[in-house]
């Protein structure tokens, strides 16, 4: 009975003992990604492309620019996202690799009759100078302002570029409207201008579809040539950060993303690759 009892322990913990192998194993065949809301669907879609490849599970985490740097920072996550340039401050310890380029578009009911905005009209109305439409040439209607989190590389990226970010002593604050809306995510936006007549928003250009329509800036389409000519005025880059050398697994899936097949998908959800320009 004892010689029973023992033997069945010996098979449990040699159980035990190659679930937690293969648990570890299992482990190891996941690279997480962490980051920008925008780059995620991106990075989503490459993913299914690279699990069938290689038969690596990508965890796609979409958490904001600024919360991907500092997993990248801290080692948090295997590979960090942002969709804005690094401030200096976050630069150190961290490899970046631009995997593609994205125009920022401003987005307008489909009803506005307002097809183009100059820089200067963009940065009034999101600053709250400028509240009816009529003053750039649209209806008498008051204008509402829909904007991102705190956070978000989007709205990091279109501030800078537009100018709401001023310099506050040795620090930087942003000048947007208090009374604008404030909502997460690419989608999130795009919906709030669908539903709203008076509205304006930004998104990333490979968000734009036809429930809402994007605005010519300073006269320039925000079009895929437009914004590899560098004419289009609101372009950032889509970044992928590792603390120091990437592990073998990361570097397989960056490379895999700069690869010609990786930019083919980059390009087939109507973004700007990296490796023809």
């Amino acid at each position: 009975m004892i010689r029973k009892i023992l033997t069945l322990l010996f098979f449990m913990a040699v159980s035990i003992l190659i679930t937690a192998c293969g648990n570890n194993e299992s482990s190891e065949n996941i690279i997480s990604v962490v980051g920008s809301s925008s780059v995620a669907p991106l990075i989503e879609a490459v993913s299914e492309n690279y699990l069938r490849v290689k038969n690596i599970e990508v965890d796609v985490q979409s958490v904001g620019s600024s919360a991907g740097i500092k997993a990248a920072i801290d080692g948090t996550a295997n590979i960090g996202m942002s969709s804005r340039n690094l401030k200096k401050e976050e630069k150190e310890g961290l490899n970046q690799y631009i995997i593609a380029l994205d125009g920022i578009a401003v987005i307008l009911h489909p009803d506005n009759t307002v097809k183009n905005l100059s820089k200067d009209q963009i940065l009034k109305i999101f600053s709250g100078e400028i509240t009816n439409w009529k003053d750039v040439g649209g209806k008498d209607a008051p204008i509402v302002v829909v904007s991102r989190e705190e956070g978000s590389g989007t709205r990091g990226a279109f501030e800078e570029i537009i100018g709401l970010e001023v310099k506050d002593g040795d620090l930087k604050k942003t000048i947007l409207s208090k009374k604008a809306i404030i909502t997460d995510g690419n989608g999130s936006v795009k919906q709030n201008i669908a539903l709203k007549p008076n509205g304006i928003g930004y998104i990333s250009v490979g968000s734009v579809d036809n429930s809402v329509q994007a605005v010519f800036v300073d006269g320039v389409a925000p079009s895929e040539k437009n914004i590899k000519e560098g004419k289009y005025l609101i372009t950032r880059p889509f970044i992928l950060m590792t603390k120091g050398a990437p592990t073998t697994e990361a570097k397989a899936f960056i490379d895999f993303i700069l690869s010609p097949e990786g930019q083919k998908i980059v390009k087939e959800h109507y973004y700007i690759t990296v490796t023809d320009i």
